[in-house]
């Protein structure tokens, strides 16, 4: 079980202490590594253009490197973040990788390609709702060849940034909470507070405010570790994480995200409480037609069932 497995390991708390400082710590060095070595060749052959000071952190135009390449630039810390995670489990748990997806068992890949599926329809309804209603507010960015390569490259990589991003939270740190607290209330609301605060640094935060951006983050945190709970297992979290980043990489983008590509289309106006509201509602459709495919129980979904 997905909880349980937990227990089989070693939980002691320096134990996810280091693990989380040596993970941060790949991701922003190594990781970082070769965007750093991109802009200071950027900056050799031009270097007027390291005085350059964006307003988003994120858009790395201003260095002169194109979007497709920056998005895989700004995906490889995730990618070291995965690796480091997975070299680290068994040294200082002695308990495998794989016991993070769902307790050990065989990775179920169907659930994931299911759940993203579904989300990438919902976000593909909302988004044809939101141009329906204020057709003014989205403009045509982008139909050339580059869009092909930046579905290729969002198609093949964001999935790696986001299954890292579940795997340390909605798999390695919601199982310790589970282990430590013995209850499945407290590990939903820490995973889904520390995966918002996790975002606190997103360009979003800058534009738009802490307390302003922070709840739809932290609804993030909360529906994807409540379907954690009730799949026993992180797959389909995944699959509608992964959906998520590759729409708004390919469909929608403004100028204060943190996914600053050349998708099709840019949202002139942001709204963000209307972007929570609706985040809500997708997000409660969502859960609801999992609930329908997957035949959950919430019966006792909140209390550790040793027996099962």
């Amino acid at each position: 079980m997905f909880f349980e497995s937990a227990l089989a390991g070693k939980n002691a708390f320096w134990r996810y202490f280091v693990i989380f400082v040596v993970v941060f710590a790949a991701t922003n060095t190594i990781g970082a590594l070769p965007l750093i070595i991109v802009i200071v060749m950027k900056g050799i052959a031009n270097p007027e253009i390291l005085d350059n000071n964006p307003e988003n952190l994120m858009d790395l135009s201003v260095y002169g490197i194109d979007s497709n390449t920056g998005l895989v630039l700004m995906i490889l810390p995730f990618i070291v973040g995965l690796i480091s995670l997975f070299l680290l489990m068994k040294p200082l748990h002695g308990r495998t990788f794989k016991s993070l997806f769902n307790g050990g068992g065989k990775i179920r890949w169907n659930k994931f390609l299911i759940s993203a599926f579904v989300w990438m329809l919902l976000m593909g309804v909302y988004l044809f709702i939101s141009i329906q209603h204020d057709s003014e507010n989205f403009t045509l960015n982008n139909t050339s060849k580059s869009l092909i390569w930046l579905i290729i490259i969002a198609a093949l990589l964001i999935p790696f940034q986001t299954s890292f991003e579940e795997l340390l939270f909605r798999g390695y740190l919601m199982q310790g909470a589970g282990a430590w607290f013995r209850n499945k209330w407290m590990p939903l609301l820490i995973t889904a507070l520390f995966f918002g605060l996790m975002h606190s640094f997103n360009p979003e935060i800058k534009e738009y405010g802490f307390w302003t951006m922070m709840p739809q983050y932290v609804l993030y945190g909360l529906v994807f570790g409540l379907i954690t709970i009730l799949d026993n297992g992180i797959e389909i979290a995944m699959g509608a994480h992964a959906a998520n980043n590759v729409f708004l990489s390919v469909f929608v983008t403004q100028k204060s995200s943190a996914l600053q590509t050349a998708a099709i289309y840019e949202q002139q106006q942001v709204y963000p409480w209307d972007d929570f509201l609706s985040l809500l509602i997708v997000s409660m459709v969502f859960v609801a037609i999992m609930v329908v495919l997957n035949k959950w129980r919430f019966r006792g979904m909140f209390r550790l069932n040793f027996d099962s």
